[in-house]
């Protein structure tokens, strides 16, 4: 997978405040156990997704603006896809900008408007509109805000802790699958999970794995937005090993020596590649309707 060396990037779909000392009043106590980085994912990003709804650990944005008030070195330095190719920050500008582009694309064939939101790139801790959060959290939607928040620290300990390839196309399917939350969230899909937030058929395991399948459905069409190019099997095979790597199947058995069903709140690794590849060879969102049957 590369990106088009000419192709123009638009940073305005960033904000960086790497570096940024980020107040919250100490760290998180959620999850724990050894469980790392990913593992603490499982644990609270459906919190995130679901509207804060059991945030109460997390302190309050109060009212702060994220990212106002240093000036972003990606700025200067994200400019074309060839400084993608050389730089992970600017290959993430690229990928939200290629995301973004595809399904503001769709929604306009649908006669619907697209909402472009900002990833937001931080460094151990981040004021959200869900709340304070730690990059142990891993990447997250928050739908307070309408933002994507990643410490990019996260690629490392995923290929360090789990096994996956921190490539180009891993760091992409992370992306996709985030602003498929996002998605969701202005078709109003969110809103209907209510409080179904674990179980091997519950909601939330429903909306990651169409979040998953939407990633697919990007990349089978992320060429045609002009800014990536030759995007491989061997990349899609990445992206699936990945999506595998993450599976709360494969996580409780490294963390806890045996899966407990009843907790998950992902899916398992065999469903998340399933929905995956099922969005990347049908390369529709109509084939992502997780919340019907069986899944």
């Amino acid at each position: 997978m590369r990106f088009r060396r000419g192709a123009r990037l638009d940073t305005g779909q960033v904000t960086d405040v790497r570096g940024r000392r980020m107040g919250g009043g100490g760290g998180m106590a959620l999850g724990g156990g050894g469980l790392g980085v990913v593992g603490l994912i499982v644990f609270l990003a459906f919190q995130l997704l679901s509207g804060g709804g059991s945030l109460g650990q997390l302190a309050p944005l109060d009212n702060q603006q994220v990212g106002q008030e240093t000036p972003s070195s990606i700025e200067q330095n994200c400019r074309t896809g060839q400084d993608a190719n050389e730089r992970e920050d600017c290959r993430i500008v690229a990928v939200v900008n290629s995301v973004q582009k595809f399904w503001d694309g769709v929604f306009q064939r649908s006669g619907k408007q697209y909402q472009f939101v900002d990833t937001v790139f931080f460094t151990d801790s981040v004021q959200t509109g869900c709340g304070y959060a730690s990059s142990q959290v891993g990447p997250f939607y928050c739908p307070r805000d309408k933002q994507v928040y990643i410490d990019l620290d996260f690629f490392d300990e995923l290929e360090s802790q789990f096994g996956a390839t921190n490539s180009a196309f891993t760091q992409s399917y992370v992306i996709a699958h985030e602003y498929g939350h996002h998605v969701q969230d202005l078709q109003g899909i969110l809103n209907q999970i209510g409080n179904d937030t674990q179980g091997p058929e519950s909601r939330a395991v429903r909306s990651e794995l169409q979040a998953d399948c939407y990633a697919g459905v990007w990349a089978k069409h992320a060429e045609e937005t002009r800014l990536i190019e030759d995007i491989t099997q061997a990349d899609i095979n990445q992206g699936l090993d990945a999506a595998s790597a993450i599976g709360d199947d494969r996580i409780q058995e490294k963390a806890q020596g045996q899966v407990n069903r009843e907790s998950w709140t992902h899916g398992s690794s065999e469903q998340r590649r399933r929905w995956f590849s099922r969005g990347y060879e049908q390369g529709m969102p109509a084939a992502c309707n997780t919340f019907s049957g069986s899944i």
